[in-house]
């Protein structure tokens, strides 16, 4: 039996619905993951897949929640070991914001700040009016990142990716991880991404997430975004990408069994080292996490 590598799942959300709020998950599409999840609901769903680190992105809170989130977190990883690190939200544009990301970075498990900054031309799938990689408060508010040694996690759409590659070139002291897969649309948005892609791989501090497949080809088919797995990989190298599950959100489209076994016969093709890398040793560096890999 083939030992799997150890496993720093790059991207895990937990939620607690009677601690704070979470203005999505009642929206009736997300009923089937609306329920409260915890650790130990990780832990279990996780069991086979040799989990040693796990990195929490803010999981959609109301944003006057953001500060509990962080405290919830901690108290949480400091009974159970697990998550190694956190992401906080925190609103790039807000008038605040110097505040708020001092308080985040206060708390020595958080490595960066994730702003969910969705974008499109189609209204529909907008999270704001307006592309806010291309707002001069929103960069102002990047660029404080810097200041308390903080990333940010990019998740928005692939007509962003050219302001983002703006911002990320002008902040290379601000490690930048691009959340799943950049969320290539396959019918219309194909060349917009792979010009943004082509863009941020060119930049040393730039890392990508091999996550949140589903959204890219529902229902989960490793058939249509397998290429876009290949192709990422090619141009950010074995060094910069990495496995992460997006559990529970990822379970809208496949088990966690079934969603990490299509990317572990994505990743076949490549040598024991680098899917060592991919599984692990890239998140325990990218994230700080001092793990003995």
């Amino acid at each position: 039996m083939t030992v799997r590598p150890p496993f720093v799942d790059a991207h895990l959300h937990l939620w607690d619905r009677g601690r704070l709020r979470y203005p999505w998950l009642d929206e009736p599409a997300n009923a089937p993951i609306a329920a409260t999840y915890g650790i130990a609901d990780y832990r279990r769903e996780a069991a086979a897949w040799n989990v040693v680190g796990a990195v929490h992105v803010d999981a959609g809170a109301h944003p006057d929640d953001g500060e509990q989130e962080t405290i919830w977190l901690d108290d949480v990883a400091a009974a159970d070991g697990l998550p190694s690190a956190i992401v906080a939200r925190v609103a790039l544009d807000d008038p605040d914001v110097a505040r708020k990301l001092a308080f985040h970075a206060d708390y020595t498990r958080v490595r960066g700040i994730r702003h969910l900054v969705n974008w499109d031309h189609d209204p529909a799938r907008c999270a704001y009016p307006r592309d806010l990689t291309r707002d001069d408060t929103w960069r102002r508010g990047y660029a404080l990142l810097a200041q308390h040694g903080l990333s940010f996690d990019f998740h928005g759409f692939p007509p962003q990716l050219s302001g983002l590659a703006e911002v990320a070139a002008q902040h290379p002291d601000v490690p930048l991880i691009v959340n799943h897969l950049a969320l290539p649309r396959l019918a219309d948005q194909l060349d917009t991404w792979r010009a943004g892609v082509i863009a941020l791989a060119t930049m040393p501090h730039v890392a990508i997430k091999l996550s949140g497949a589903g959204f890219i080809a529902a229902p989960f088919d490793p058939g249509q975004f397998g290429d876009i797995v290949h192709e990422v990989i090619e141009r950010f190298g074995t060094k910069r990408v990495m496995v992460a599950s997006n559990f529970p959100t990822d379970r809208m489209f496949a088990t966690m069994d079934a969603t990490l076994s299509a990317y572990e016969t994505l990743l076949a093709r490549y040598s024991d080292d680098e899917r060592r890398d991919l599984w692990g040793r890239n998140a325990n560096m990218i994230y700080r996490l001092g793990l003995t890999l």
